[in-house]
């Protein structure tokens, strides 16, 4: 079971599963990922979760979602299995109030949980202050990340 410190009985972190938990996070998350339609955005994370066992987790305070991360397991040939963080995002009305660092906290413990020999992050090149925020999380860059439209 996971055990946070800094744990208040108004405070959780749990996989968004139901619909209605999953809508709960959409506010939040459209703040990092604006290109998809509000309308869309249930459909489309049904469509991973089913089909590329994408995961939604949640941090929420009396029930408001505060933080959001969406997430994957995968095995790499060069580094093993890994918990891998698409998406991670804090309300930018709640920032700098620990929340980011509560839901990395709760990732790190589902990757030792699963069996996970690392935690990954891709996080885009503009985006700086969410860089210093893993920086203190103790992450490193270790790789570029390539792609090219198609």
């Amino acid at each position: 079971m996971y055990h946070d410190e800094r744990r208040a009985p108004d405070v959780t972190i749990a996989l968004a599963e139901t619909d209605e938990e999953i809508l709960a996070t959409r506010g939040v998350m459209l703040q990092l990922r604006p290109h998809i339609a509000p309308e869309e955005y249930l459909a489309r994370v049904r469509r991973m979760m089913e089909a590329e066992r994408y995961h939604l987790a949640a941090v929420r305070e009396n029930g408001v979602v505060r933080a959001v991360a969406g997430f994957r397991y995968m095995e790499m040939l060069y580094c093993g299995r890994i918990l891998s963080v698409d998406d991670l995002i804090t309300d930018e009305t709640a920032r700098s109030a620990g929340w980011g660092a509560r839901l990395m906290d709760w990732l790190r413990w589902r990757a030792e949980a699963e069996g996970c020999d690392q935690l990954h992050l891709d996080s885009g090149v503009h985006r700086a202050g969410a860089h210093r925020f893993y920086f203190r999380q103790g992450m490193t860059i270790t790789a570029f990340h390539f792609a090219v439209p198609l």
